[in-house]
């Protein structure tokens, strides 16, 4: 099973890595002594249109004087939509699938509104021009086929951006525990403090994935190294990494999280309040004003090793609205794609790591 069309144009996610392959596609096709792009051009200007932060958290910066300068170029959702038509679509390859995964990653937020490109691409008219990307993808299974497999049981690794940080205290029992004590604490101060008009400029812990403390792991990718590297939601910049090699108990009990349904009922199973902490975060990213509830890893805990999510369901329903009941909902946010979760103590990564460093937008193996 791979991937489908439908749920790459379902999620937030799904459609930025397609309107991003459209212009990779584009960039490869271009003759670099004639570097026109008129879709990569229209498609950044019109996100920029349609960015709630056009002119103050985001200026467009124009280069280019005199007979060097690029023609302007008709910057319109319709007139998007009618490049993307005319892009030729480069072959689907693991590492040109990686890169763009990559960016979409990149771009995630939850803490505040869509931005430009992600509005664009969520429009109808640029939506329909995108369905000819997401056959095209979806129908690539030796590069994007492991989107849609459980975690990889024989090759997971974890990374460590700082490798001096001190390795966090207690067992994962101990910080689950401490994290729900947290949590329930937040929601309790949140009531009495924040303001219940969701349109507040407030903010909170707008993620909903386990605590960071806990051990973290994806797989690897042939020529390109451990997946954890690459995709990594609101990254800091990093340029050099550790990843250290993590071994799988046979008998480890996993909870796919394969689509937004299977999100739904880890919340309808294990349910823990978060309406006051996140109403504004999720407000501004979603749009939907109600109660809103996320998973209970301690809770989980007792029931499973390790939750993971595919990057198939990352694509597909991240930063989306999942309804959990009938006045309730839920948001996967904060959480890397193909990314498993550990809530135990039984998977553990090795000491012996190896060091990746961020070379002219790869990551290789650091010298000695």
């Amino acid at each position: 099973m791979t991937i489908t069309p439908d749920e790459l144009l379902s999620g937030w996610r799904g459609r930025r890595f397609l309107l991003e392959y459209a212009r990779r596609s584009e960039e490869l096709a271009t003759d670099p002594d004639q570097p026109e792009a008129p879709f990569s051009s229209a498609a950044m200007l019109a996100g920029y249109e349609l960015d709630p932060g056009r002119g103050s958290s985001v200026v467009l910066v124009s280069v280019g004087t005199g007979s060097c300068a690029a023609e302007p170029v008709e910057a319109t959702p319709a007139s998007v939509a009618t490049l993307l038509d005319g892009v030729a679509l480069a072959a689907v390859d693991q590492e040109t699938a990686l890169r763009t995964l990559a960016h979409a990653v990149t771009v995630a937020r939850y803490w505040q509104e869509p931005d430009g490109e992600d509005v664009l691409a969520a429009l109808p008219v640029v939506r329909a021009a995108l369905e000819r990307v997401a056959a095209h993808v979806a129908g690539s299974a030796d590069a994007v086929g492991w989107w849609s497999t459980p975690v990889d049981r024989t090759d997971q690794h974890a990374v460590t951006w700082d490798a001096d940080r001190t390795p966090p205290a207690g067992t994962a029992a101990e910080r689950l525990d401490r994290w729900r004590t947290d949590a329930l604490k937040e929601e309790r101060d949140a009531r009495r403090q924040r303001p219940a008009d969701p349109t507040a400029s407030w903010s909170g812990t707008w993620w909903s994935a386990p605590p960071w403390q806990l051990t973290r792991t994806l797989r690897s990718l042939d020529g390109h190294g451990p997946a954890g590297l690459w995709l990594v939601e609101d990254d800091m910049g990093w340029e050099q990494g550790v990843t250290h090699r993590v071994d799988v108990p046979a008998g480890a009990r996993v909870y796919e999280v394969d689509g937004a349904e299977a999100w739904a009922a880890l919340c309808r199973a294990y349910p823990l309040e978060v309406t006051a902490q996140k109403r504004h975060d999720w407000y501004r990213t979603t749009g939907r004003d109600g109660s809103w509830v996320q998973p209970d890893w301690a809770a989980v805990a007792a029931d499973h090793d390790a939750v993971h999510l595919t990057a198939a369901a990352y694509l597909a329903a991240a930063g989306t609205v999942i309804p959990v009941g009938d006045d309730t909902a839920s948001v996967i946010a904060g959480w890397n794609p193909d990314e498993a979760c550990w809530l135990v103590d039984t998977v553990r990564p090795e000491p012996a790591g190896r060091a990746w460093v961020l070379d002219d937008d790869d990551w290789v193996p650091a010298a000695g």
